[in-house]
């Protein structure tokens, strides 16, 4: 989908999103309060530049607009592949921008992830798995990596990996296997403003992915094996 088209979807109210370079930066009005609008367009990969650009406007939101709700609008197609980002250490600035996310939720900043159109691998870890709650568009493109791809690095043939895509969530793409491992809170249709509106509202209780996977049959072991090192933990303390 078009970030515009997007855009004016999102925000009927009023909305004052740039683009420049296929960066997203702006501000937009939901339920008549301000929230601030950060993403990526073009299914652009994240190299150094972008990841400074994202985390330079969640710090400045932290800093001159305190407790207003981050929306990352997102669309990429993962991590930039190039020897320069990868000299210059592209972990490093993915990793500031992750811990920048962070910060704004420990300062009271709720924040939104919104996959509108394709979501890979690095892009997609530091921008809508670092949100308190993430959903997407039902045509969006989200995985970890393409099959062929996972084929050629793994040496395993594509054909088995195809099939084990079928019963496993964990190697076929699209939101609805996303929504079953619990990295999606949910898909979003009709009405997108009210839909954000709710989920702006909606109380954060912690980091509940591994729960709604073992719930939604996606992620069957995550939960289970958290609460035994929990349960272990506390049995070892005492």
């Amino acid at each position: 989908m078009d970030w515009k088209k997007l855009a004016d979807q999102l925000f009927p109210e009023w909305h004052a999103i740039v683009e420049q370079d296929d960066f997203l930066c702006g501000s937009a009005q939901v339920g008549g309060a301000a929230v601030a609008v950060i993403g990526t367009t073009g299914h652009t990969p994240i190299g150094v530049e972008i990841a400074l650009a994202q985390a330079k406007a969640i710090l400045r939101t932290v800093r001159e607009y305190p407790g207003m709700p981050i929306l990352m609008l997102i669309d990429t197609q993962g991590q930039r592949l190039r020897h320069r980002d990868e000299m210059l250490g592209i972990n490093s600035y993915m990793a500031h921008l992750g811990k920048c996310v962070d910060l704004a939720r420990r300062n009271g900043h709720k924040i939104i992830g919104l996959v509108y159109d394709q979501a890979l691998s690095g892009g997609f870890i530091t921008s809508g798995l670092m949100a308190d709650a993430c959903y997407a568009l039902p045509d969006a493109t989200i995985r970890v990596m393409g099959l062929p791809a996972m084929a050629r690095i793994t040496k395993v043939p594509e054909e088995v990996l195809t099939e084990l895509a079928k019963a496993n969530p964990v190697f076929a793409p699209g939101p609805e296997n996303y929504l079953r491992m619990g990295g999606l809170e949910a898909i979003w249709e009709g009405d997108l403003a009210a839909q954000l509106q709710a989920a702006l509202v909606q109380s954060t209780d912690g980091d509940r992915r591994s729960a709604l996977g073992l719930q939604r049959g996606g992620r069957r072991l995550a939960q289970p094996v958290i609460d035994a090192v929990m349960t272990d933990g506390h049995v070892r303390s005492a």
